[in-house]
């Protein structure tokens, strides 16, 4: 083994790039070690495989899986568990399932490693089953495995229940006073709409931390509590806790529903002061935050005065236009961006153009660039972008259009699709269409009262009492709310 300064080669070189370059830097100079016939050791492959995760490194990560095959450590427990975080953080979750196969004799961290990974990868119900298979062994979970297995639960079947269930074996395990799990925990309760039970378990955490409060005030933001959200913030720096870029991100965005201009601009003071304006997700949160506040103007100076300017601010100020109802300088900024090559569309940057044509009602424009994203970018549409291709039709009147539109997709379409529908069904006195699109609705929410009130006033203006009072005699036998039929009988 060569030597470098009394210290193995590979060591040294290791170590100088990984702390005065970058992830990156430690990677290439495992690759240079490889092509100089040095074998590196086992706790450098480890950190190597940690970082080709952090990286999404597909290349180097196979090579070392090769290497650790071919030196004999396919059976090192430790570099195993990095293996399997490796595959999984590389979105290749059947090759972590396969390596966690194959490890002989189980630990705290390959079980987290797979666990952790099907959870990042979308597969909750999974992740659940493989932390209850953990919990038939001798190697508890630690506070890691229950931030995981948590943040697993969201937009799974039974969700709360799941939820209670972990909060139960984390108290059992002691593990209630780590603020990371808190955090999970507040997250999984905010995302399943039980606020009442996150502000209950922030409420009872001793030692708060920037991790805890950046979990409380997202899930009042997610919730529409904003208010509570401010209020939260402005509480928080009473504590003397100081504000991360993702704090400014949530606070911004919770003015923004609000409408806030004043509270927004004093946020934006702090941004400055804390030198975030560099941020280019913070400078997005506050093109947001003064568009959706009317001051399109000093939305278009963050964006000026950010020097790196990205997808993301790109969209921002796209977006931002749209709601300010300047669909044209929408377009045009639109136009100018892809001419200069500055900006590679994605879908939500597609998004944002679709929302702008429809607010103007720039039909043939909505319709070319919903066309473009299939032809010039190799974009499927999703159902944000055929949901506003939709209702720009139907807006202008083009009913037929639209719903042929809503039955070609490859999507069901949703509420909001349906109800937007039906309020241009509404508009232009389409009885069918609108009896069609009220159906839809009152299956999916029998007790909304929305959809019935709509339909009767499309067959009010119409002169169909009969059918008024049939809405009437639904809307009593499902008892839907009594102001609702009260209105139906004053209209």
């Amino acid at each position: 083994m060569q030597n470098f300064c009394g210290k193995p080669f590979e060591i040294h070189f290791f170590r100088n790039h990984s702390k005065s370059a970058s992830t990156y830097g430690a990677l290439e100079s495992l690759s240079t070690m490889n092509g100089s016939m040095v074998k590196p050791r086992k706790h450098v492959l480890c950190t190597a495989l940690s970082s080709c995760a952090k990286t999404l490194n597909w290349h180097l990560g196979i090579q070392i899986h090769a290497y650790m095959i071919r030196s004999g450590f396919e059976d090192n427990l430790f570099l195993c568990s990095a293996l399997v975080d490796f595959y999984a953080k590389c979105f290749a979750i059947v090759d972590a399932k396969k390596v966690f196969s194959g490890i002989k004799i189980h630990d705290q961290v390959s079980w987290t490693s797979l666990i952790t990974g099907f959870s990042i990868n979308g597969h909750g119900r999974e992740a659940f089953l493989l932390f209850k298979e953990m919990l038939c062994t001798q190697i508890k979970p630690n506070c890691n495995t229950f931030a995981s297995v948590i943040s697993a639960c969201v937009g799974q079947n039974g969700a709360h229940e799941h939820c209670l269930t972990l909060h139960t074996h984390i108290i059992k395990r002691g593990c209630d006073t780590n603020n990371f799990v808190v955090s999970s925990l507040i997250d999984c309760y905010a995302n399943l709409g039980q606020i009442d039970d996150a502000v209950l378990l922030f409420v009872e955490t001793n030692e708060k931390d920037i991790v805890v409060y950046n979990s409380m005030i997202s899930g009042y933001s997610k919730n529409l509590y904003s208010e509570d959200a401010l209020k939260l913030f402005v509480e928080m720096t009473g504590e003397n806790v100081v504000p991360t870029n993702h704090t400014l991100c949530t606070i911004l965005n919770a003015c923004s529903s609000l409408a806030l201009l004043l509270q927004g601009r004093q946020v934006h003071c702090v941004v400055i002061k804390m030198g975030s304006e560099r941020s280019v997700f913070v400078a997005s949160a506050l093109i947001d935050m003064y568009s959706k506040g009317g001051d399109i103007d000093e939305a278009q100076c963050v964006l000026h005065q950010t020097s790196e300017k990205n997808n993301v601010l790109w969209t921002s100020m796209i977006m931002g236009y749209a709601q300010c109802g300047r669909g044209s300088e929408a377009l045009e900024l639109f136009d100018c961006l892809l001419t200069k090559q500055e900006l590679i569309p994605d879908h939500i940057c597609f998004t944002a153009i679709l929302t702008a044509c429809n607010h103007a009602g720039f039909l043939d424009k909505g319709v070319e660039y919903f066309n473009k994203m299939t032809t010039n970018y190799g974009l499927s549409p999703d159902m944000d972008q055929y949901a506003c291709l939709i209702d720009l039709y139907a807006r202008k009147g083009n009913l037929s259009k639209a719903r042929e539109l809503m039955q070609e997709m490859p999507y069901d379409p949703n509420y909001v699709i349906w109800s937007s529908f039906l309020s241009s069904c509404k508009i232009y006195g389409d009885v069918e269409l609108g009896r069609e699109a009220a159906d839809q609705l009152i299956k999916m929410e029998p007790c909304n009262g929305a959809p019935y009130l709509t339909m009767a006033h499309v067959y009010a203006r119409k002169g169909l009492w009969n059918e008024v009072a049939e809405i009437r005699r639904l809307m009593q036998q499902r008892r839907v709310r009594k102001s609702a039929v009260s209105y139906i009988c004053s209209g």
